[in-house]
């Protein structure tokens, strides 16, 4: 595997984008765009990145603004923009897919997007869904109903009276804080993971686990809201995998919601869509225990609808 990092311009305002990539030793036969979580970055995603070039794929991930190396002063951290922050974010993508095309013109394009970027990706793909060949949904989130639009009017008046680069604490606890209540005994992030291994190296992490800022949350809640009417605006032969740790807070009891976001999915009219949950693991199913069992669905899945020549 060669891993390589830059920096790709944002056209809508200029910010430079950290970007990596991991290509394969030989020739790549497909390529997939990752999209991180909240609170971390693309590093974590290394191991992945490694199982990916060793099926011959090539990888590629930025760290979304307000994350990781493409904002390091402290002030822009946990933070979108000052105006329309979810679609700014969610154009970032598509600018670093265009990236991708130049760089490997031809080649077959493939999503994985995790958490907030499982979000994000499911407004992307109403947008450039037609890029693809398919896209992956790593621990998405149920839909938040009543709770989520009183979030986001809590988060934009505390936005308001304090500024949108407030840090909310507030906002944390709704969320990080009720994800963690069932694992509370195994400290502030036992909701991540079985693998206590992998919530100490995100513990110990400096670019992981900030608390976000009033105007983020509003962002972030506001492009959630919006997703529940988003699903028939899929392109309808686009292919579709939902995972989901059965135990993921984020998803619902039992993994109800994220039942319901592919049901939805398929009510919308798409074609292909596959559910698999995952017995007793918890939110990011690529660092859980049985993280080997995951990566190899994901990688077979992507085998599986990799178009051949000429399609």
């Amino acid at each position: 595997m060669r891993s390589e990092t830059t920096t790709i311009t944002s056209p809508q305002d200029g910010l430079p984008l950290f970007v990596r990539s991991w290509q394969p030793d030989g020739e790549a036969k497909g390529v997939v765009q990752m999209a991180h979580g909240m609170a971390e970055h693309s590093g974590r995603y290394e191991r992945f990145a490694q199982a990916l070039t060793d099926a011959g794929y090539a990888a590629w991930m930025h760290d979304h603004r307000g994350h990781g190396e493409t904002s390091t002063e402290q002030e822009d951290r946990g933070y979108y923009a000052d105006d329309h922050g979810w679609d700014t974010v969610v154009e970032d993508m598509h600018t670093v897919t265009r990236a991708i095309a130049e760089a490997h013109p031809g080649l077959p394009l493939f999503f994985f997007g995790h958490s907030m970027g499982s979000l994000l990706g499911r407004d992307y793909i109403t947008r450039y869904g037609q890029d693809l060949v398919g896209a992956v949904l790593s621990g998405t989130a149920a839909n938040p109903g009543l709770l989520g639009k009183v979030g986001q009017g809590l988060a934009s008046v505390e936005a308001r009276l304090r500024g949108r680069r407030h840090t909310s604490k507030l906002m944390d606890a709704m969320t990080f804080g009720a994800y963690n209540k069932p694992f509370k005994a195994e400290g502030e992030f036992g909701w991540l993971s079985r693998d206590r291994a992998e919530v100490r190296k995100y513990i110990d992490d400096p670019r992981c686990g900030e608390v976000f800022t009033s105007g983020f949350f509003a962002d972030l809640l506001g492009g959630v809201n919006r997703l529940q009417g988003l699903a028939a605006r899929v392109p309808h032969d686009l292919p579709l995998l939902v995972i989901s740790g059965e135990q993921d807070p984020v998803g619902g009891k039992d993994g109800a919601g994220v039942r319901a976001a592919a049901e939805a999915f398929r009510a919308g009219g798409v074609e292909d869509v596959t559910l698999e949950l995952f017995p007793g693991a918890r939110h990011e199913l690529l660092n859980e225990t049985n993280r080997d069992e995951v990566t190899d669905l994901v990688i077979g899945w992507l085998d599986d609808h990799l178009p051949t020549k000429g399609e």
